[in-house]
This record gives C-alpha cells, sequence and structure tokens, in this order.
C-alpha cells in the first residue's frame, strides 16, 4: 500500500484590527473562501464577536493586544483606520506583514498628509491649509467666498470632526475649540457640489487593480445614507477617468486592500478628491449582491496576494440603504420587522450587524437591484420605505398588511 501525503488543510490566517459590522462581512467572505478571521475586539460582544470563533479581546492603541492578535498571522488588516502609526510601524519592523502598510494607511489617518500627498500627486482636491494657531486662519478666509469646513485631521469618521463656520468669527471659535483640545486642524473650503461620489478599488502585493463602477453617495449628517450603483447620469469618460484616478492613487501610495476614494462631484462638472479609505467601505456594500465579487471577498483576496475578482455588476443598477437607529427604539423586535418586511418585500437585500439600537448608529443596510436604470426611482422609493421601517416599526406610507397585502403583491 502507497502512502500519500495528506494535503495540508490549514488556511492562512487573517487577523483583523476592529470588531465592527466590517469586520463581521470580512468573516462572512472568510468562511466562503475556507477561512476563518482573527479579530482585534475591543468588547466580547462587538459585531464580529459574536460570528468569529476566533476574537482577542483588547485595545488597538495596545502594542500587546496589537503582537496578540497579529501573532502567527499571515497578514493584519483593519476594521477602521484609527490604530496609531507608531505601533504599526513597531510590528512591521517585528516581522509582521500590515496591509495596507503604515506609510500606505497614514494617507487615510491624516487628513493633512493626505491633502499634501494628492496635491504633489496632481490629483485635484478642494483648496485647503493647516491651522497651528487660530491667526493662521486669517488669510486663509480673504479668499474664501464661501463658508469654510474646520476638520479635525486624525480621528473623525461619519461626520464627527467636521464643522462648518458660517464665517471668519465662527471658524475661530471651532479651529481655538480644537486646538484647545490637542486636535490638529485643517481648513478648507466648503465646495459647491451637486452630489457625492465614490470609486472604490483594490490592489493587490502583486501590483494587481481592479475597480468596481463609480457610485453615488447620498449624505445626511455625514452619514452615507444611501449609495446608487452605478453613478447615474455619470458620462462614461468621467467615470473612466476617476476609477483611473482611484487605480493610480492606490499604487502611488502603495495600498494593499480595498481602497475607497471619495469625491465631490462640483456644481460645474470637475470631481474634487474629499477623502480615502483603506479598508471596506460603507460605499462598498452594495458589492455583497451587486457585484460579481464583493468588497469583502477582494479586501481578502487583495490581502492574501490572491488573483482579484471580477467587479462587474450583476444588475443594471443597485441601491443600497443604511439602516440607522430611530430616535425611540420601536417595541416591535428586530425579528418580527424582519418577518413583515419580507412579506411585503421578498426581494430585499438584508444585512444586519448584530448591534444594539440606538438614535443614529448603523445597524445594518438593505440592497435592491434593478434591471435597467428607469427602475432608479421606484428602487429608491421601496429603499427609503425599507430602512424606515427596520428602523421605526412603522411604515412611512401607512402600508396596512392586512388590507393592502395582495396589491402589493401584484405590483411586485
Amino acid at each position: 500500500m502507497i502512502d500519500v501525503p495528506s494535503t495540508p488543510t490549514t488556511a492562512p490566517q487573517v487577523a483583523m484590527v476592529g470588531g465592527g459590522q466590517l469586520a463581521r462581512m470580512t468573516h462572512q467572505a472568510a468562511i466562503a473562501l475556507g477561512q476563518s478571521l482573527r479579530v482585534l475586539v475591543a468588547d466580547a460582544d462587538d459585531p464580529a464577536a459574536q460570528v468569529s470563533p476566533n476574537i482577542v479581546v483588547g485595545s488597538h492603541t495596545d502594542i500587546e493586544d496589537l503582537r496578540r492578535v497579529a501573532e502567527g498571522a499571515h497578514v493584519l488588516t483593519f476594521d477602521h483606520e484609527h490604530v496609531p502609526t507608531e505601533l504599526l510601524e513597531k510590528l512591521v519592523a517585528e516581522g509582521v506583514n500590515v496591509a495596507p502598510p503604515p506609510h500606505a494607511l497614514v494617507h487615510a489617518q491624516d487628513k493633512l498628509v493626505m491633502r499634501r500627498r494628492l496635491e504633489t500627486l496632481g490629483a485635484p482636491v478642494p483648496r485647503y491649509a493647516g491651522v497651528e494657531k487660530v491667526e493662521d486662519l486669517d488669510a486663509f478666509a480673504q479668499d474664501a467666498d464661501a463658508p469654510l469646513v474646520l476638520k479635525a485631521v486624525r480621528g473623525g469618521y461619519d461626520g464627527r470632526g467636521v464643522q462648518i463656520a458660517a464665517d471668519l468669527a465662527q471658524a475661530k471659535e471651532i479651529a481655538a475649540e480644537y486646538l484647545a483640545s490637542g486636535v490638529p486642524v485643517l481648513v478648507e473650503d466648503r465646495v459647491a457640489m451637486r452630489r457625492e461620489l465614490a470609486a472604490l478599488v483594490a490592489r493587490s502585493p502583486f501590483g494587481q487593480g481592479a475597480a468596481w463602477p463609480v457610485v453615488e453617495t447620498v449624505q445626511r449628517d455625514g452619514i452615507c445614507v444611501q449609495v446608487i450603483a452605478p453613478a447615474p447620469d455619470l458620462p462614461d469618460d468621467l467615470a473612466g477617468e476617476t476609477a483611473q484616478l482611484a487605480l493610480r492613487l492606490a499604487s502611488e501610495l502603495d495600498v494593499v486592500g480595498v481602497l475607497a476614494v471619495e469625491l465631490f462631484e462640483t456644481v460645474d462638472g470637475k470631481l474634487l478628491v474629499n477623502e480615502l479609505a483603506m479598508r471596506p467601505h460603507n460605499s462598498g456594500h452594495w458589492t455583497m449582491d451587486g457585484a460579481r465579487t464583493s468588497q469583502f471577498e477582494q479586501h481578502l483576496r487583495a490581502v492574501l496576494d490572491y488573483p482579484l475578482g471580477a467587479t462587474d455588476p450583476i444588475a443594471a443598477v443597485t441601491v443600497m440603504i443604511n439602516v440607522l437607529g430611530a430616535a425611540q427604539t420601536p417595541t416591535m423586535t428586530i425579528d418580527e420587522r424582519l418577518h413583515h418586511l419580507f412579506a411585503r418585500m421578498p426581494e430585499a437585500r438584508v444585512h444586519l450587524y448584530g448591534k444594539s439600537e440606538r438614535p443614529g448608529r448603523k445597524i445594518g443596510h438593505v440592497n435592491f437591484l434593478g434591471a435597467d436604470m428607469a427602475q432608479l426611482t421606484k428602487l429608491r422609493e421601496r429603499a427609503e420605505l425599507a430602512a424606515h421601517w427596520l428602523s421605526h416599526g412603522q411604515w412611512a406610507d401607512g402600508w396596512d398588511p392586512h388590507t393592502a397585502g395582495d396589491e402589493e403583491e401584484r405590483r411586485t
């Protein structure tokens, strides 16, 4: 009898810092690849901790906790960008494969570093300046013909750390408050924009790149509430140039993994880069149901240096809508809300994050797919109804399942 050596069954170990919904959905993608994500979570009840059997409870600002999650892993990657750069540099010096590497990630961590680097690369950005003292605003405001935007250089997300000042006096008050608390400040012009867009790409260590269609993002109170893929009425040449810009930035900055480039489309048709994110991103949640390869699977492929997956859409249009916690949590359970949603909208693709509900918190998202762009208005209406129902336990249009069920079924 011939002894046949057994095939190794150990899958590569990916470790991720941060236990939020992005890590949770990355773990879902890992399962299909025969993997299990190891996650550094702040709490044993974090969204990713609920689904991953391999967690490390600790802090992303503690080098020992970072070492524990990285130990033996093929690669360490991120659910958020808040790990101090100096700690990541220590890990790299110790031989940890960090993706994206800290010299790339800093451009998603520090808005001033990002703005300056993008400028040297020829990428269009809003007019800006670093503010070291309140008086620095005087010279900048002389050339401003619109309200000023003050941003915390580090740490802001979902509208946090961003304030709009109506005039110079208010701008100085905001800047003084930031500076007094030790927070570096950036000032820039408030852009007269038509809408916001996002270009999502991925890059592997080998240098392979892949781009999804450019999408339109709808913001409310600094939070992305809706994404339309692809962005409607965006000329093909401009969409192509935007995707190429995002791929070029990924290469120039040495990104490994998913890169989201958030942009302003100005009223005169120009595009300006607003923010960068080097991880799976809210603007890419539509890919879970609307693209050949989701952003979460692609991120894993990229950080493991697998060949990247196809990014073409599988529907003519996809609408993603975030489900945000209501001002008052419904008495109806989320399970019962799901029951009624699926009874009315069986086509809804629901993704819930396992989070407790509180006002404005992202607790899930829903995707709706359409066969052609002519369905966009209807898709957006249904998406908004679905999200409101899941948030509030009330149909915004007054729909009553006991009297309208048959009619709704005929319409869908």
